[in-house]
């Protein structure tokens, strides 16, 4: 028999940048990603791209900084770069791309032409490279806009497992309108044209945030439902919980530098920050942004930048928390609506213009001479009260349970009573969720067991074992304290009086969550005073 052995040599450099290349550039959507980010990084503001699927063809074109003609002439080479000189350049890297490896890959996969003109220069130049990134011929003079044109035709011609290999058409277009869409988000300074198959596509004009680009992707999403607030670090785009939600959470995304990465660390910090303010089963709307110094990042961690190394990550975990407590506190500046059409109902207009709980001005309602004013209770369910921007209209219940759900979840105390409370037909299941809540238990006959001790909160309540037996049914308990607290409000039909509303009212403005109750139900509608003049047709206000 003849012995085989395996001899380790070094790869031929050919082979080496062809493993890279397909690593780099793997699909349609990761030759938009690479493009564009070139674009980004030589700070365009627009940016022009055209696809066609039957050839695997992609053209981008942006009004950038442009490249003289000797950038032009090596810059299909393999590892060559404007963005890093050396390797300590590696920890302050500000730009999105920074390998060298996009425009090589594309020239080994596909028919690569770069067009390109710089600044203040009369003309531009035309370069095309063969599949090694070197020009074919000189480059030639082209008249053309500041800025740059790619053109990459014909992509995995030269590779046909490759060609076979790919997802369908229609699939392939899904991810390049993702991948769009996330570059949108990450960089809200940037108009984006984008034509499929010689067919107008996708349009997106820039903005100050993504709470201006967020409704253009998503139809279902409007403006006046969405907050933004910038901090140090951290800027957040924030669906109002009272008004937005979803069912899965394809909304929950973290952008770091200008590039939009899966963080699933961060992620769950969001959607654990948010999840007592959202009804059951939905998902929050949140963009956050994170603008943290180049030495603290290392991208090294995913061929295509989707991941990243991040210093000190708890530190920003803790910083997250803090910033989305924050923001839910802080009234959303009401937003300007154009109407196309008369208003017919003052409470349907409030709604579709403005949030839950916005009030047009950041009040310090701890103040004596704060500006709200209780006015009435309507229906025994609701409290009528004005402020300096016009008027809320409060439920009473799920305003109170959010006082006592945030006064249990910090103060959950467990008290013993005198008369126990007997509970019937325990399983072993709920019995065991009402002692983790300290709950003192013992068996007190066949199918019987007697309550020894209480949440303080439940004392004397009239329904206190009906209470409890809904406490046993909850998994989650902090979903068991909310029921405490739901169950213990003050009921809707109750007659209160004024000095109750008072009381009230000053309660639940200290929340650190006033737009919603632990079960996500909204708390609060706004009538801005615009509302109101629209609504009576008054194009001019009485002096006050």
């Amino acid at each position: 028999m003849q012995n085989i052995q395996n001899i380790i040599h070094t790869l031929p450099i050919e082979v080496v940048h062809l493993i890279a290349a397909g690593e780099v550039i793997d699909s349609l959507a990761a030759v938009v990603r690479e493009l564009a980010e070139n674009a980004i990084d030589a700070k365009a503001t627009r940016i022009v791209i055209s696809i066609w699927t039957e050839t695997l063809s992609v053209q981008v074109s942006d009004n950038a900084c442009g490249m003289a003609i000797a950038d032009l002439s090596q810059a299909a080479t393999p590892h060559t770069t404007s963005k890093i000189n050396n390797a300590e350049d590696l920890r302050q890297i500000d730009s999105l791309g920074f390998r060298g490896e996009a425009l090589y890959s594309l020239a080994q996969l596909a028919d690569l032409s770069i067009c390109s003109r710089p600044i203040l220069e009369p003309v531009g130049y035309q370069a095309n490279y063969n599949q090694h990134g070197n020009l074919q011929i000189s480059p030639k003079v082209v008249a053309i806009a500041t800025g740059t044109v790619v053109t990459v035709r014909n992509l995995f011609s030269r590779y046909p497992n490759r060609l076979q290999s790919l997802p369908s058409s229609s699939q392939q277009v899904r991810k390049v309108q993702l991948q769009i869409q996330q570059m949108a988000i990450a960089n809200p300074q940037i108009n984006w044209q984008v034509s499929l198959d010689q067919k107008e596509w996708i349009t997106i004009w820039a903005g100050e945030n993504a709470s201006e680009i967020l409704p253009q992707i998503v139809s279902s999403i409007q403006p006046y439902d969405l907050t933004h607030k910038e901090f140090a670090l951290i800027s957040i785009t924030l669906g109002l919980p009272d008004r937005l939600s979803r069912r899965r959470p394809d909304w929950v995304k973290v952008v770091l530098n200008g590039r939009m990465i899966n963080f699933l660390e961060l992620e769950q910090t969001i959607l654990s920050s948010l999840e007592r303010t959202l009804p059951r089963n939905r998902f929050p709307v949140c963009i956050v942004n994170l603008n943290l110094p180049c030495d603290r990042i290392d991208w090294n961690r995913h061929p295509a930048k989707a991941e990243a190394y991040i210093q000190d990550l708890g530190d920003i975990q803790t910083q997250l928390k803090d910033c989305i407590t924050e923001v839910l506190k802080v009234p959303s500046p009401s937003s300007q609506v154009s109407y196309t059409s008369a208003t017919n109902d003052l409470l349907r207009t409030a709604e579709r213009k403005t949030s839950y709980l916005v009030p047009a001005k950041h009040e310090n309602f701890n103040q004596p001479n704060s500006s709200l004013k209780a006015i009435a209770q309507v229906l025994d369910t609701y409290i009528l009260a004005e402020h300096a921007g016009g008027l809320w209209l409060v439920e009473q219940h799920v305003a109170h349970e959010r006082v006592l759900f945030e006064q249990i979840e910090t103060q959950w105390q467990i008290v013993p009573i005198e008369q126990p409370i007997l509970l019937k037909d325990l399983t072993d299941d709920r019995l065991e969720r009402l002692q983790s809540l300290g709950l003192e238990i013992e068996v007190f006959g066949n199918n019987l067991w007697a309550v020894r001790s209480l949440p303080e909160i439940l004392i004397g309540h009239e329904d206190c074992a009906v209470i409890l037996q809904e406490m046993s049914q909850q998994d989650d308990p902090t979903m068991a304290r909310a029921t405490a607290a739901c169950r213990s409000a003050i009921r809707n039909g109750t007659k209160l009086e004024m000095s109750t509303i008072r009381d009230l009212l000053w309660q639940w403005q200290q929340t650190r969550n006033p737009r919603t109750c632990p079960h996500g139900r909204p708390i609060c509608l706004a009538i801005d005073e615009s509302d109101l003049a629209k609504f009576f047709r008054r194009n001019w206000l009485i002096s006050k």
